[in-house]
């Protein structure tokens, strides 16, 4: 596992980066991509179970929400949404009336999909967005990172209390607090770092660094149970 982590990064670090730095429509489109891939994975997943969402609706929702965000349009962002929720209500109708009698709880899952990575990813394109956004992206994501990583490790060294057993067995309570340490102190280090290349459009305080590290140490691991409980339930 740890081996395939690393090089995964080693493959995709130096693309994203070059992406990260060049922003605009090239950031978009990337991070389209992803957000679009992981919409569709994620109608997959339910679809392995007895229900039926569109991955074509959850797909181009996301798509919708991602652009919307990086025209930074709030007018278009509430069509967009208002848009998803009556085309997953429309295809959901049709597949109900052509015998489906469990349309109602794919409308939902369909919505579900739309929401929790259209609406969160598209969190990348603001940040982007933000003056330095490029630094920003470099800070927020090695602290998950670091959290991620210092979680791994000294729950193996030291993890004796599980965290999640029926989600994730092989997560502590240790491991989880000293994640949060790691992504705490970590990420002070990369602000002052990145404050200093970043030149006059980015500069962070160490205070603001370690809110950052701190809160993303302390809620990336709902995010990684949340994905679990997906993943375990089919």
């Amino acid at each position: 596992m740890l081996l395939q982590r690393v090089l995964v990064v080693a493959l995709l670090l130096p693309i994203g980066l070059v992406l990260i730095f060049l922003g605009g429509v090239w950031f978009a489109l990337a991070v389209s991509l992803i957000l679009g891939l992981a919409g569709w994975e994620f109608a997959s997943i339910f679809r392995r179970g007895e229900w039926e969402p569109s991955g074509v609706v959850v797909v181009l929702g996301v798509l919708a929400l991602a652009w919307a965000r990086f025209l930074e349009d709030s007018v278009l962002e509430g069509a967009a949404i208002a848009a998803a929720i009556l085309v997953a209500m429309t295809y959901h109708l049709v597949q109900y009336e052509r015998g489906r009698d469990q349309g109602a709880v794919d409308f939902v899952i369909t919505l579900g999909g739309i929401f929790y990575i259209g609406w969160l990813g598209a969190y990348f394109l603001s940040l982007r967005g933000l003056e330095g956004g490029q630094w920003w992206i470099l800070l927020v994501l090695p602290a998950i990172w670091l959290a991620d990583s210092g979680a791994y490790f000294i729950g193996r060294q030291f993890g004796r209390r599980k965290l999640s057993p029926r989600l994730s067995p092989k997560k502590t309570w240790e491991g989880y607090l000293g994640g949060v340490v790691v992504g705490l102190v970590g990420t002070v280090a990369l602000g002052a770092l990145w404050s200093q290349l970043g030149g006059p459009e980015f500069h962070v305080t160490p205070l603001q660094s370690a809110v950052i590290g701190g809160a993303l140490a302390t809620i990336t691991t709902l995010g990684d149970l949340g994905e679990s409980m997906i993943k375990r339930q089919f």
